[in-house]
Order: C-alpha cells, then structure tokens, then sequence
C-alpha cells in the first residue's frame, strides 16, 4: 500500500524537470518543500498545486544551495517544521557558461559548474540525510546523459558524472538502513532552462537523430521517472543511474 503521508523536497523545483518531478510527486506526499533561486517561480507552482491537490502543503523556500550557512539554516528549519523528510530530490543546476582558453577562465568556469551542478545536490544532501526514515528514505538526484557519456560541455559532463559516484557512495553507506540513492540521468528534453534558447536547429537535429525515439523527453517524463524511484516500488533499486534518454544510441 502506498504511504500517501510522505514529506518530499524538492531543489530546483520552479522550473522544467523540477516542477514536473513536484506534480509526479503529490499524489503520495502530504506535504512538498520547493527550493529555488527564483521566489516567483516557486509561487507559481505552488498556486498550481494547490488548485490541484487541496489537501497538499507546499512550502517554497529560497535557498543557496552551494552556501553552507543558507543549506544548514534551511536544514534546521526542516528538522523543526518537518521532523522527517522521506524524499530529497536533488535537481538543482545549471549549464555551463561560456570560458576562453585562459586558465583564469578554466578555473573560474569549472568550478563555478561544479559548486552549481555537484555540490548544490551534495550539501542538500547531507544536510537532510539525518532527517530520512530508516528504512524508506529515497534520494534522487537528476544527473545527466552528458555525465553518463562524457559529451556537450566538459565541465558539465563532468560535474553531473560526480553525481552517479556520490550515489553508489550514498548506497554503500545507507544501503543497510533501508535507504536507497539513485540518479535520473535525462537526456534531450525539451522545456528546460539547460535547452531554452541555446542549442542550434543543426544540434537538436544531430541529437534527435541519435534518439531511438527521435524525439526529445518531456519533463513530465522526467519527472515520472523520478517519482517512480521515490516509491515503495524502487525499494530494491539502489546505486543506479537509470538513463532517461528515449534510446540514446549515438551521442551528439
């Protein structure tokens, strides 16, 4: 029987996969937190779910989750007004922004990536780890097909590659305790912020035609994935990065 009494949060959740991930999710929680950077975007939501699922509580919280004072004040707001937190999805992100040859730009470019596509997830995490039920607790965190197979921007790939190893890490040490971690990698998907504006008609045409499907994802696809490993159902499900990519058999 499905618990429909479940505390989920959710990073990055204004937007995209992060939104669609907060609708898959309300059927089975009781209450929902959506982190972003953008306030608005989190209000609109959670107008949306509250037209939809009446008896849902949804919380929005603006938080800097590569600022480890705003993720250990949001933390222990969590472990005050929620006590538990049965689901964390970790999707907060960003695309890699444009570097010249200089080392001063490498430096500056790959870290910046990094602390917003790796550590954003990573310091949410741990916050929140002591909060999750043992056993029952599910972690997901939203990689990407790029850090799967090392292609588009370097420094992206890169930092959402660390994520499938923070996962089977995440396994080791809570696999025991009935936890389970797992990682979403999607690929092309269409009505994302990572996408919106900046891929060329040639490049979507390259992708698409290494696309099984021939088609992009939709975040709603996504975000199903997403709530399928926050279920009961997943519970034997752990270490895994399940690629969401419609067939992806040639990557662009």
């Amino acid at each position: 029987m499905t618990d429909h009494s479940r505390v989920a949060v959710v990073s990055g959740g204004g937007t995209g996969i992060g939104a669609a991930a907060v609708s898959a999710l309300a059927d089975t929680c009781s209450r929902i937190v959506l982190l972003g950077r953008r306030p608005d975007r989190l209000e609109s939501v959670a107008a949306d779910l509250a037209t939809e699922h009446p008896s849902l509580t949804v919380d929005c919280r603006s938080v800097d989750l590569t600022d480890t004072a705003a993720v250990t004040a949001f933390a222990q707001w969590a472990a005050s007004a929620l006590g538990t937190v049965d689901i964390v999805v970790g999707n907060a992100g960003s695309p890699q922004p444009p570097m010249d040859d200089s080392l001063a730009s490498i430096a500056a470019v790959w870290e910046s990536t990094w602390r917003a596509n790796t550590l954003s997830a990573v310091l949410l995490v741990e916050a929140l780890k002591p909060l999750l039920p043992r056993p029952g607790g599910r972690i997901v965190i939203v990689g990407s097909a790029a850090g799967s197979f090392g292609t588009g921007s370097p420094a992206y790939a890169s930092a959402k590659g660390a994520l499938e190893t923070y996962a089977l890490n995440l396994m080791r040490e809570l696999g025991s305790e009935g936890i389970t971690a797992n990682v979403v990698a999607p690929g092309y998907t269409d009505g994302t912020e990572l996408v919106a504006g900046r891929i060329s008609p040639e490049r979507r045409e390259r992708l698409l035609a290494g696309i099984a499907a021939r088609r992009p994802a939709t975040p709603e696809e996504i975000g199903a994935v997403i709530a399928f490993l926050a279920s009961d159902g997943a519970s034997f499900v752990n270490g895994q990065t399940l690629l969401a990519n419609g067939g992806a058999y040639l990557p662009a």
